[in-house]
């Protein structure tokens, strides 16, 4: 099984580490790309309309600043510098060492800086989103999806892809439609259905913990995905088509 999460756009820096080593991330192909946009991100971070170009506003400039300094601040696992609704849910800090373990070898994150990194690749914190049109980059996610294609089209194999991503980060890579579920989260109240962002991110973390450290194997095909889901929540699945993966439906009931 391999779990698509996308990074926060908040991060916890980590106060002592070595610094950051290209070469030791997970996917060593994507080193090169790697380098040419962490070289850009400094370029722009020390440019005046930085918060512009970056899309953040005026009072993240301790973050823009930070970009700096990427190479020679401390690094940490990915787990531990994303924060927010999405990792808080998933919990990684209260899981067994077993469960940690396990963790690490499915969680896969996709990123504007990084490409893609492992759950536990050590990276310092940074500020740049998927979206930002980079200068001497360009688009990211046209940049990224020329390059991620083979490397996780190689790490998928024939395993079970669930898909936590938001849209930005899904549109530099489209796995196997049918060997891959996209995971929606939906409130209903008064017999209508709404999507619900905030809730979605925390029911994602939930997701990925539940699949993590249930008892049993992990799930192997969208219907496996359904049955798992379903211990917490009312699901429902529609099948991929040769266009669109099979979308695993979370409802939630309006509270």
């Amino acid at each position: 099984m391999l779990i698509l999460l996308p990074p926060s756009e908040g991060k916890s820096a980590a106060a002592k580490g070595d610094p950051l080593d290209l070469a030791g991330l997970a996917f060593p192909e994507l080193a090169e790309a790697r380098a040419e946009v962490l070289d850009a991100l400094e370029k722009t971070s020390a440019h005046e309309d930085a918060h512009a170009i970056l899309g953040v506003g005026a009072s993240l400039a301790d973050e823009i600043r930070r970009n700096l300094l990427l190479r020679d601040s401390p690094a940490a696992p990915a787990h531990a510098i994303y924060t927010g609704v999405l990792y808080d849910a998933l919990g990684y800090r209260t899981m067994t060492a077993a469960q940690k373990r396990k963790t690490d070898a499915a969680v896969v994150v996709v990123s504007g800086l990084w490409g893609a990194i492992g759950f536990g690749d050590t990276i310092p914190a940074y500020r740049l989103s998927m979206s930002v049109d980079l200068p001497g980059i360009g688009k990211l996610t046209a940049f990224w999806r020329s390059r991620l294609a083979s490397v996780l089209d190689a790490r998928a194999g024939g395993s079970l892809v669930v898909d936590c991503r938001s849209s930005s980060y899904a549109a530099v890579w489209s796995p196997s439609t049918e060997r891959t579920v996209a995971v929606n989260v939906l409130q209903e109240r008064n017999g209508k259905r709404t999507v619900v962002s905030h809730f979605a991110k925390h029911t994602r973390g939930e997701l990925a913990r539940h699949l993590l450290t249930r008892r049993g194997k992990q799930p192997e095909t969208p219907a496996h995905l359904l049955r798992a889901a379903s211990e917490l929540w009312t699901c429902e699945l529609t099948p991929a088509n040769t266009r669109r993966a099979a979308q695993l439906n979370i409802i939630l009931a309006a509270g």
